[in-house]
């Protein structure tokens, strides 16, 4: 008898059931979604990471490593497995526009790759190329298949003996003005040793890479004891796809904690006013279940079964849904496939989703229990009267004779928002997420758009950037740099109180670099301090007019440098300008030219190492602006989505509580269109409350999501005032929506039924 009520029930109120289903089924959808996509990340990259032996430390040295350093750094205790590395961005012949980041491992066990397709690796072979599979595919590259490579002023042909994936090109980046892989044009590829011998005519590997458990001060200690000199150590965080992988990581459990929690509070404040009206309009049933013999824990489990069956239901769909979030994100073909390269993308769902989850259906049960156990108080006939919602005491601005010059709207509209709080409430918390969600998404979008036209519309003012080999005499730098009428840069490698940053020296004639300011516009490079990079400052309280130590890596030497000022930089650097440099006595050598000639037309020389076209780097953002603005559309539909599902469900359940009141206003000649506009007004009042606070707040959720998420690319917060007029369009346009399809029940009135007395 009872399950046939609470069917019959559940049918009475089945858009208060759905909303209830649909906001719980979001959040736990969400919650577990982000959550599956961090944890995967983490378990599939460390997984991955292990196989192809990514590297803990990278020691470095422009002068080479020989076979003895090598050994002696293999002898130490705390280092499992070394090899030395050599890597350089090699141009591919057959195509003048595409690079390769060709690469050398002395130790197969260290910093090497996994093998897709093709033949196994061979470290005698002197003519075989292991090549990235992704740029294989995309560039109709296949194994057998002969490639000729330029680097080093040397061209070395050689067959695709197989198609790899590697830990260290995880995220296949040049370098960090490179947001997104872009297979097209960019690809990692390895050889043995002796092909690379054979090649340049001479070994020279400057780096040693070492699996290592040590800390990175003890670390560092044993190696420059062993090696009797300071030497440059990079820890994997210090490289681009550890880092970002475990920032996509970061991001995730970040998203993990907003998102959900926004969606999970709404559902249970959703969950609690509806149970609640729900047990009222059902207060009479209680009674007549009373009176028919059932104990009150009989009812109070029967009409906790509502929530019970409410919060399985939701979780069961969440639990769907956050794997169809979860597997958009993290599959080859999805959002993170364009990001991550990755052999394995297996889903993980962590245990602690399942504990919260049952803890969610728990208190869901509870706030059933709760919301029935005050209508069981007192006797069978207690229970048979209707429900009477408690008096209220007139309004202080009652007693003003302002109150009597308003509209009978107006003052009918505020004794309902004061005698129903908690509705009030929950819609004003239901358009103030709405308007959050959007306004940060649509501010996200703006912020990006002006990243791009601050960084490479302005900051990158050239075409193409000339790398040259380290130790380039000065005079061969400087003709380049005026043959192609180009500015030039150099870069030292130092520590900043034990932290490795760059110094970057700019020679600054022709504008081809500019230097981002904190605020607006760019800095000017003056010959009187250094500029310090904002993550820079931050991290050591640096202001303007300190002094600042620099401590270059190999030498006993350090700078001692006065900051001018503050840049936003996506590296983490110390810029100065080159009179500067001069004049503090810093020993640099220039290591890149940027030029308005494209690449095609650079000729080839013996001091060019590589050419990177600046195109390269816009069309790999290309890539990122399209994913940004797809979830920045799921964001924008999902806050409609709340919005439209708890104001709905609040409009239903205020129409049924407020039925008589509607039944007593037409009976004294309100016409449907005049009550119409009393609901369309309130919940336009409403909406105008939720959206004056959710600007604000959905302003200071961009700010800590932009430190949180995109801290490193030291992003100007932007928002248009095109995105705020559409969050507010957006947001009360719903609201409106909604209450005139919740006012079109006025026509179904019964006016003698619903005034009736009820006793």
């Amino acid at each position: 008898m009872l399950f046939k009520k609470l069917l019959r029930t559940m049918a009475l109120y089945k858009a208060q059931f759905i909303s209830m289903i649909i906001m719980s089924a979001l959040g736990i959808g969400i919650f577990v979604g982000f959550n599956m996509e961090w944890v995967s990340i983490e378990e599939n990259m460390s997984s991955f990471f292990e196989e192809t032996g990514f590297a803990d430390y990278r020691i470095v040295s422009s002068e080479g490593f020989t076979e003895d350093e090598l050994e002696k750094i293999d002898d130490l205790e705390t280092v499992s497995q070394s090899a030395r590395f050599f890597s350089v961005n090699a141009d591919v012949v057959s195509n003048d526009s595409d690079t390769l980041a060709l690469n050398v491992t002395t130790n197969s066990k260290v910093s090497f790759f996994t093998l897709i397709q093709g033949e196994e690796y061979d470290e005698k072979s002197v003519d075989g190329i292991w090549i990235s599979d992704k740029y294989a595919q995309l560039n109709n590259i296949k194994i057998g298949d002969e490639i000729t490579l330029s680097f080093m002023n040397v061209t070395a042909k050689g067959k695709v003996k197989g198609l790899v994936k590697s830990g260290e090109y995880m995220i296949c980046v040049r370098d960090e003005t490179q947001l997104m892989p872009d297979y097209n044009t960019f690809g990692f590829a390895y050889v043995s040793p002796e092909f690379y011998k054979n090649s340049v005519g001479f070994e020279f590997y400057p780096q040693i890479r070492v699996l290592s458990d040590a800390d990175k001060k003890q670390f560092t200690k044993a190696v420059d004891d062993t090696l009797e000199k300071t030497s440059l150590i990079l820890t994997k965080d210090e490289t681009v796809s550890y880092s970002e992988a475990k920032g996509e990581s970061n991001e995730g459990k970040t998203m993990g904690s907003i998102l959900p929690v926004l969606f999970l509070a709404i559902a249970l404040l959703t969950m609690i006013t509806t149970m609640h009206r729900l047990t009222a309009k059902e207060k009479t049933q209680i009674g007549t279940l009373k009176a028919l013999g059932f104990k009150d824990r009989k009812i109070l489990v029967h009409y906790a079964s509502y929530a019970f069956m409410i919060a399985v239901v939701s979780s069961a769909a969440g639990i769907g849904l956050g794997y169809a979030v979860a597997y958009a994100v993290m599959n080859p073909n999805g959002m993170m496939g364009t990001y991550l390269d990755m052999p394995r993308w297996d889903l993980r769902l962590p245990w602690f989703c399942v504990g919260i989850i049952v803890f969610i259906i728990a208190l869901m049960t509870f706030i059933g229990v709760l919301s029935v156990k005050q209508m069981l108080k007192g006797t069978a006939a207690d229970a048979l009267r209707p429900y009477t919602p408690k008096k209220m005491k007139p309004l202080l601005i009652e007693k003003t004779e302002l109150f009597h010059k308003l509209s009978f709207s107006a003052r009918w509209n505020m004794r309902d928002i004061m005698r129903h709080k908690s509705r009030t409430a929950m819609s004003i918390l239901g358009i103030l997420g709405c308007t959050l969600l959007i306004i940060a998404s649509l501010g996200m979008k703006d912020t990006m758009d002006a990243f791009v036209k601050l960084y490479y519309d302005g900051a990158t003012n050239y075409a193409s950037k000339i790398f040259l080999f380290d130790e380039t005499p000065s005079q061969q730098s400087k003709a380049l740099a005026e043959k192609y009428n180009g500015d030039m840069s150099g870069s030292v490698s130092v520590q900043l109180e034990e932290k490795a940053v760059s110094l970057d020296i700019y020679n600054i004639e022709n504008d081809r670099v500019r230097f981002p300011a904190v605020k607006t516009g760019y800095e000017k490079l003056t010959d009187d301090g250094a500029f310090v990079c904002m993550r820079l400052k931050d991290e050591f309280s640096i202001e303007k007019g300190d002094t600042i130590t620099l401590k270059p890596y190999g030498s006993d030497k350090k700078y001692d440098l006065k900051v001018a000022g503050f840049i936003r930089s996506v590296s983490e650097c110390v810029v100065v300008s080159s009179s500067f440099a001069d004049k503090e006595g810093i020993q640099y050598s220039i290591n890149a030219i940027y030029t308005q000639t494209e690449k095609s037309d650079i000729e080839s020389d013996e001091i060019i190492k590589s050419v990177q076209s600046k195109q390269m780097i816009i069309d790999s953002f290309d890539t990122f602006i399209s994913i940004m603005n797809t979830m920045v559309y799921i964001l924008v539909l999902g806050a409609l989505v709340l919005g439209i599902v708890v104001l709905y469900n609040l409009g239903v359940m205020s129409y049924t509580e407020r039925y008589r009141e509607l039944a007593t206003l037409k009976v004294l000649g309100f016409k449907d269109s005049k009550i119409r506009t009393l609901l369309v007004g309130q919940n336009f009042y409403l909406s105008v409350v939720g959206v004056t606070v959710g600007l604000p707040a959905g302003i200071g959720t961009l700010y800590y999501l932009l430190i949180k998420l995109a801290g490193e690319y030291e992003m100007r917060l932007a928002l248009s005032v095109y995105s705020i007029i559409y969050t507010i369009l957006l947001t009360v346009g719903m609201s409106v929506l909604v209450s005139l399809m919740v006012s079109r029940k006025n026509k179904k009135i019964d006016m003698v039924e619903a005034l009736k007395d009820a006793e």
